[in-house]
């Protein structure tokens, strides 16, 4: 059987894109990131107040809210 010769893309340095050498627009990256915390903290708190007002945990809620739309 012949000898396979691979021919391997060179490994980049993160944030690098495939095309280009520029690096990633990391202070637009920053920006979603903290978007998608402070998003995430509303769900938290979100969930939070439907256990105190229902008195049920996420699965309790979930399943009422089941129950609520196929009824």
């Amino acid at each position: 059987m012949a000898d396979q010769q691979f021919q391997y893309e060179p490994v980049e340095r993160f944030g690098e894109g495939l095309t280009t050498p520029r690096p990633w627009n990391k202070s637009a990256l920053a920006d979603v990131e903290l978007l998608n915390g402070r998003v995430a903290m509303l769900g938290f708190a979100a969930a939070l107040i439907g256990e105190l007002i229902t008195g049920e945990g996420p699965v309790g809620q979930v399943m009422g809210l089941l129950r609520w739309y196929l009824s």
